[in-house]
């Protein structure tokens, strides 16, 4: 069982999550909060896996929860920024404070609840239309069509958050293997980490959200 908390300024958006969460039987809602000393507090109280916390909180910020958490190690939990905001500075500084995940307000609860159990399997979750702006506007296409049919089939179990163990086992390969297919597909899409090609295989409608 997953617990969650969440941090938003927005009684209706809380309310919202909160009554998502009830219909999982994985996922366990255990409090919320509106500002950063209250979600502080809680958080250390009540020890939740996941905290869902919106950047922008009244006239503070969410990153600030996320570093004095994260910084000072005060509890284990991982956090998810659930936000409107798309500016890739944003995004970056959620990145660099130690976020799990990113990802947009505007995303289908399906989209939610496969970041949220992401995280909590120890993986991180960036919303595919923040990666197109991080990606660009390069040959994409091109590039895609320079892989091999078996990198190509390494890219999509990458897109659905298996590991190289679990794609070994999937795709009767070695794990040697699969990392040697892994690093010849960040180097012909140009991309710098294994969390940048799985999002790529979702932006590029690759592989399948999986909830």
């Amino acid at each position: 069982m997953t617990s969650i908390f969440i941090v938003d300024d927005h009684p209706l958006v809380r309310t919202g999550l909160i009554s998502l969460f009830s219909f999982e039987e994985d996922l366990c809602f255990i409090g919320e909060a509106a500002s950063n000393e209250e979600a502080l507090k809680e958080i250390i109280e009540k020890k939740p896996d996941i905290v869902l916390v919106d950047l922008r909180l009244g006239n503070e910020s969410g990153f600030d929860l996320v570093k004095k958490v994260s910084s000072k190690n005060v509890a284990e939990c991982k956090f998810i920024v659930l936000t409107s905001s798309a500016h890739l500075a944003d995004f970056q500084k959620a990145k660099d404070v130690g976020a799990h995940g990113y990802i947009l307000k505007e995303a289908l609860p399906e989209e939610l609840l496969f970041a949220i159990r992401l995280v909590s399997s120890g993986r991180k979750y960036y919303d595919p239309g923040i990666m197109e702006l991080v990606l660009g506007d390069s040959d994409e296409d091109d590039f895609i069509s320079s892989l091999t049919p078996k990198e190509m089939e390494v890219l999509k179990e990458l897109g659905s958050g298996l590991s190289n163990r679990e794609i070994a086992s999937k795709l009767f390969i070695s794990e040697n293997t699969v990392k040697k297919h892994v690093s010849q597909v960040l180097d012909k899409l140009q991309l710098s980490d294994r969390t940048q090609a799985a999002l790529f295989a979702n932006v590029k409608g690759l592989a399948a959200f999986k909830v």
